[in-house]
């Protein structure tokens, strides 16, 4: 199986959308921009995350608050946020920098 077939699906959230063998890893900032070099496809669904994340990779991260489904192959790069925020919440770009975050890299293998 070849990876990199389909396109790499940028997340705010790990999650795994069907039944099969996934492998996440933590991976740095300069990992991350590789990931985005192709042709990706954002599910990021807040406008700051969206704003902050776009800076970070150096490309543009649309609002986009469909549905996703990962499919057998594809890599999804995951902006995951240190902490947890209460429901309903709208943070700023600041706001999400103090908290802070990591990046991580999920595969679907089967």
């Amino acid at each position: 199986m070849a990876l990199y077939k389909h396109p790499v699906a940028l997340l705010n959230s790990s999650i795994v959308t069907a039944p099969g063998r996934y492998v996440l890893e933590d991976i740095s900032l300069e990992d991350a921009r590789g990931l985005v070099q192709g042709e990706t496809m954002s599910f990021v669904g807040h406008q700051p995350t969206n704003d902050l994340v776009s800076s970070l990779l150096g490309i543009d991260v649309p609002y986009h608050r469909g549905i996703f489904s990962q499919e057998v192959g594809q890599i999804a790069l995951i902006f995951k946020l240190n902490g947890r925020i209460p429901n309903g919440v709208q943070l700023s770009k600041a706001e999400i920098e103090k908290i802070g975050y990591s990046f991580k890299k999920l595969i679907r293998y089967d």
